[in-house]
């Protein structure tokens, strides 16, 4: 067995991170001309790419004990949505912009179905208090349908949906940095073959 607090204090603070990082990042590339400014803009939404690929690694060997096919889901999620994003970022630097929409919103839209499962599982196995899955539930589901509702022409509906599931994440990312799992968190390592 191992302690899982290391973990949820790298995914909190990788959380907090990978907000920054897209929300710095892709204001400066998506308003800055050709240049530098806009390339350090990009190279911010790769590194939120990587943060957030990290995080469902990270997350594997937490939930693996309590919902291994949601643990494995979570990972692939993870990676879909860093994907796209990383997609979004190089498109900026080919002067795409539309392209970065559709990336964003659906690499968003994939996030939100996938993180429906993982705070199902966050509920069932209590990792964090009840009230939080709820709160990630709602959140992420309303979080999918603003994204779909962009991709469908409803102008501003991403936005608008985005409060609850990116308040979710700022208030998860603190408590695990401040709190971690709770206390049925031990991971169960394996030893190398």
């Amino acid at each position: 067995m191992k302690n899982s607090r290391p973990i949820a204090r790298t995914v909190g603070t990788l959380m907090l991170a990978a907000f920054l990082l897209y929300g710095i990042g892709s204001s400066i590339a998506t308003t800055a001309s050709p240049g530098a400014l806009l390339t350090t803009g990009a190279v911010m939404m790769l590194l939120n790419s990587a943060a957030v690929i990290a995080i469902g690694a990270l997350m594997l060997p937490v939930l693996r004990p309590h919902a291994p096919a949601v643990a494995v889901g979570y990972l692939a999620t993870r990676i879909f949505e860093g994907g796209f994003l990383a997609v979004g970022a190089v498109a900026l630097l080919m002067a795409s912009a539309g392209t970065n929409f559709l990336a964003y919103n659906i690499a968003m839209a994939g996030l939100g179905i996938g993180s429906l499962f993982f705070c199902v599982a966050l509920y069932r196995s209590r990792l964090i208090p009840r009230f939080l899955s709820v709160w990630g539930f709602v959140g992420y589901a309303s979080f999918a349908a603003g994204c779909f509702l962009e991709l469908a022409g409803v102008a501003g509906a991403g936005l608008a949906s985005t409060v609850p599931g990116g308040l979710f994440e700022t208030f998860f990312a603190i408590w695990l940095i401040a709190r971690g799992f709770g206390s049925t968190a031990a991971i169960t390592v394996t030893a190398p073959a």
